[in-house]
């Protein structure tokens, strides 16, 4: 079974006193129900990856970003032993240019998080271990197993 494609943003701004700002959001539905991700979901047929990150970012949060202004910040893998059916091929972008005012959703609560105080013990497990590296400016390539709980990480291969 080829695993599904998805696209997620880590949109950044600059705060008023002057730290970086990473928007993330309760998911409310679906895959990650009640965990801190960044907005994303689904590459739709005909869509490319930078298409649907742009498409899915405005669905989840009212915001708005260009497609051309997205930096591709990698590519992850994911595995999951006891749910195959979940494995899913993401790719990751950033970007800082944006634009429309940020709405709550039935897919996503969405809310600005210091850069440097993320709340990864509400976020799946892996984020801690490439979230930092993406906003760092490292393009990755990784590829990370969830072990049988669907929680934890298993292992990770960058």
């Amino acid at each position: 079974m080829t695993p599904a494609r998805a696209a997620e943003i880590l949109l950044t701004r600059t705060a008023s006193d002057g730290s970086a700002e990473v928007l993330l959001g309760l998911k409310g539905r679906g895959l990650g129900a009640g965990k801190i991700v960044g907005p994303g979901g689904h590459v739709e047929p005909g869509e490319s990856d930078r298409q649907a990150c742009a498409r899915e970012l405005e669905e989840e949060t009212g915001l708005v970003v260009a497609p051309e202004k997205l930096r591709e910040a990698g590519t992850l893998a994911f595995h999951f032993l006891a749910r195959p059916e979940w494995d899913m091929i993401v790719v990751i972008f950033l970007a800082e240019e944006f634009s429309g005012e940020l709405v709550e959703t039935e897919e996503l609560v969405p809310s600005w998080f210091r850069a440097d105080a993320l709340p990864f013990d509400r976020m799946w497990e892996d984020a801690r271990l490439w979230v930092p590296r993406a906003l760092a400016g490292e393009v990755l390539t990784a590829e990370f197993t969830i072990a049988e709980d669907n929680e934890s990480v298993a292992a990770a291969k960058f």
